[in-house]
This record gives C-alpha cells, sequence and structure tokens, in this order.
C-alpha cells in the first residue's frame, strides 16, 4: 500500500510540474503534437509495467504517465475550445465532458468484472491495453483539426 502511495504520488507530481511546461511546448510544437508526445509517453509507461520486476522501478513508468495525466486533462480541452463559438463555450464543453466521463463510469462499473473473467484475474493485461489505447489516441489526435492554432498562425501572419 505505500508503494502504490508513493508511486501515484510521483505521477501526480509529475502531472503538476508537466502542466506549467504545457503551454510552452505548445507555442514551440502546436497543441496537437505536445498533446501526441504525452499520450505517447503514457502509452510506453503504461506499457513497459509489463516488464518490470523490481516495484523500485515503477517510478519511471509513473513519470510518462503523469506527463500523459497533464496533457488529457488540459490539451483536448484547448484543441477544442478553439472551434467553439464563444456563447456556446460551456454547452459544448459540457457535452465533450460527457464522453470522458462516460467511460471512467462504464470501467468502473464493469472494469472488475473485466479483469475478472476476461483477464483472468491479472489486472496487468488491462493496464498494458491502456497503454496500447493511449498510443493509438497519440496517433489519432494528429488528425484532428486545430481550429485555435489556424487562427494563432493568421494573427501572427497579420501582425507580422
Amino acid at each position: 500500500g505505500d508503494k502504490v502511495g508513493f508511486i501515484f504520488g510521483i505521477y501526480n507530481l509529475v502531472a503538476t510540474g508537466f502542466a506549467f511546461a504545457l503551454p510552452f511546448i505548445a507555442k514551440k510544437i502546436g497543441r496537437k503534437y505536445t498533446h501526441a508526445l504525452s499520450l505517447v509517453a503514457g502509452g510506453i509507461g503504461l506499457i513497459s509495467i509489463w516488464y518490470i520486476s523490481d516495484p523500485n522501478m515503477l517510478i519511471f513508468p509513473m513519470i510518462g504517465v503523469g506527463i500523459a495525466w497533464a496533457s488529457i486533462l488540459a490539451m483536448p480541452y484547448v484543441i477544442l475550445s478553439g472551434s467553439i463559438p464563444p456563447g456556446k463555450l460551456g454547452i459544448y464543453m459540457g457535452i465533450f465532458n460527457f464522453f470522458i466521463t462516460l467511460p471512467q463510469i462504464i470501467n468502473g462499473l464493469f472494469g472488475g468484472s473485466i479483469v475478472k473473467h476476461i483477464y483472468n484475474g491479472q489486472p496487468i493485461y488491462a493496464i498494458v491495453l491502456a497503454g496500447f489505447f493511449m498510443l493509438c489516441a497519440a496517433v489519432s489526435v494528429l488528425f484532428v483539426y486545430d481550429a485555435g492554432a489556424s487562427k494563432i498562425k493568421q494573427e501572427k501572419l497579420i501582425t507580422a
């Protein structure tokens, strides 16, 4: 229990620090690429847990998970906000939030049964699958149109 608390503390600490770096990284490489690279770090972190036998080494995957977590909490909203009419921001963000919270609720209700019956009581398979899906999300975000980024580029061209 103490080790789990410690490594969860590591990923939250990393997420907190990395959240402050996100705007600077996004300014350099773009919001989509920032989010994609963060998701890759998280996906690699989750998948690498499969290969770790020493519990002390779990700190390293949690760094990747922390990077991804910081981005997950911020970048999708930033990317979406550039595409929403200002007067409808609250409505659309609320609808978007449903697509984040509903899968979490479904996982909370059925995840334990899935691990028990499909993964034969081995939660590592769910963790590795989550890492794989995080890598898929990293590729997918590259195909998202970021209207806000286009507006920023146009404003830079106009002021230059």
